[in-house]
């Protein structure tokens, strides 16, 4: 017997929309849940999602898939390509798995929250499968780096890292509490998929492949782009979404979510690619810089995509843009300065090589985030090591929990934003922060960062010996210098030299 092409049954096997008999359109979608918007069954029929994929050919794919991932890691499981990386290749590991594979894993729940609740059929069909793509994604970011234990402890908090109140976790924790584990099946689309993967990290495992093959990381790279691919796919689920919303006069409500977490997403963003694309990743490796990369791929490509489906371009768009210039200089000198308060060896990334070419791509770095390395390279030349530790805790952001920092030097822009909400005072780095704190307060009130659960005396004894112990920080895991301080020989020799 004959069987049907695929175009000729799909609609109507996945158009699984009935009228409930037995309990209300509301109990078998609580508005919590669903995040409709007040929008009834009949609204969501015209949902099409871009990706049309039953689940045998899913499963055939994914299989596939899995296949190539582990048998590249196993062919390579005896090669030294660990042990021969640049130690600032090895930092851009452990801070990725560190900060990714339990967050994969939580996706799933959000992903099963639109498999239930989301009222489009198509969008229930899309999420049931991205479900189990993050469960995949999550499987494979903690099976890579178990291998690595044994050679380097740091690479423990590839499982461990979000059981922490590690500040880097909290800061991710706040953002991902929030964007999937938080919100109705609407908002979890909007944030999340269309937000976040389509306009960061799809686009991140894109570079990151590309700079895995790069310096020869092919376990890595084939694995990044392994989890990209299905990226691609589920990421598609909040565009259709959009013009729903549009359609039932929702556009000021899908701008509200929209804007909150590209800006949300930004932050994190910046502190997890931004150092490890403009100083982690060696130099002779760099494909782009930071700016440049998210100017190609993310800013003109995003805002595109918001243009087209009918939402304006969010209100900050031109500070996004403004702030490629330092953000990640800035988390960088954090990273390094507060080393021993991270999960990896954080490098420098500032020899001459290095100096050259971050003042190639950001003209000016020497006059304004030069001037610190130049205080910090000169203190280690004259053996004064202790003088490049802190004696303070950085003030952090209440909404998106890193650190308030911006440009040093003679354009000092630095700026808190300070707020006062039913008796409290809360700091923002950002006229962003602070705005999407005033979009929901009651949401965002209550948490403490690292630095108020420290003036509550949350953390004892305070000092870093109590806030080690607090972020879980073990003997082994601390950081210091990627390089050892090899680049400080470096630039003395090349002193000498040219003072000979």
């Amino acid at each position: 017997m004959a069987l049907l092409g695929r175009l000729d049954w799909y609609n109507l096997a996945r158009t699984t929309n009935w009228t409930p008999s037995y309990v209300t359109e509301d109990e078998l979608f609580p508005p919590e849940m669903s995040g409709s918007m007040g929008i009834p069954l009949s609204g969501w029929e015209s949902y099409d999602e871009p990706y049309k994929q039953t689940y045998p050919e899913y499963v055939k794919v994914q299989r596939e898939k899995d296949a190539g991932a582990y048998s590249v890691k196993a062919a390579l499981e005896r090669s030294d390509i660990y042990e021969k990386a640049d130690p600032g290749w090895q930092a851009v590991l452990k801070l990725h798995y560190g900060a990714f594979p339990r967050a994969e894993y939580s996706a799933s729940t959000a992903e099963a929250r639109m498999a239930r609740f989301g009222k489009a059929p198509g969008m229930r069909n899309m999420a049931t499968m991205g479900m189990m793509d993050e469960m995949r994604h999550a499987q494979l970011q903690l099976y890579f780096p178990h291998e690595l234990c044994p050679k380097d402890r740091q690479f423990d908090w590839a499982h461990k890292s979000a059981d922490t109140n590690h500040w880097a976790i909290v800061a991710a924790r706040h953002l991902f509490d929030d964007m999937m584990v938080t919100r109705g099946a609407s908002e979890v689309a909007l944030g999340l998929t269309f937000a976040f993967e389509t306009g960061f990290t799809n686009m991140q495992f894109l570079g990151l492949a590309a700079d895995a093959a790069e310096v020869g990381d092919w376990s890595f790279s084939n694995m990044i782009s392994s989890i990209q691919t299905d990226e691609s796919r589920h990421a598609q689920i909040g565009g259709p979404l959009v013009a729903i919303l549009l359609a039932n006069g929702k556009k000021q409500e899908a701008q509200r979510i929209v804007d909150t977490m590209i800006w949300r997403a930004w932050k994190l963003f910046s502190a997890v690619t931004g150092s490890a694309m403009d100083y982690f990743t060696p130099v002779a490796d760099r494909k782009m810089s930071f700016k440049e990369f998210m100017l190609e791929w993310i800013v003109s490509q995003f805002e595109r995509a918001l243009l087209d489906l009918g939402l304006d371009k969010p209100w900050y768009w031109n500070q996004l843009v403004a702030d490629l210039d330092h953000a990640s200089h800035a988390m960088q000198m954090g990273f390094w300065f507060w080393r021993p308060i991270m999960w990896w060896n954080t490098p420098a990334g500032v020899t001459a090589e290095d100096r050259a070419w971050l003042e190639e791509k950001y003209p000016g770095w020497s006059e304004t985030f030069g001037t610190v390395w130049d205080v910090i390279t000169d203190n280690l030349l004259e053996g004064k090591k202790e003088l490049t530790y802190p004696e303070t805790l950085p003030m952090l952001c209440n909404m998106c929990q890193l650190p308030i920092a911006s440009v040093p030097g003679p354009a000092w822009k630095v700026r808190d934003f300070p707020l006062d909400y039913k008796g409290r005072t809360y700091h923002f780095c950002s006229e962003g922060c602070q705005w999407c704190f005033e979009q929901e307060p009651e949401r965002y009130k209550g948490h403490l960062s690292l630095i108020d659960r420290f003036l509550a005396g949350m953390i004892q004894p305070p000092n870093l010996e109590g806030a080690l112990n607090y972020m879980s920080l073990a003997p082994g895991e601390i950081g210091d210098d990627a390089h050892n301080y090899a680049w400080v020989e470096t630039i003395r020799a090349a002193r000498q030299k040219a003072a000979a």
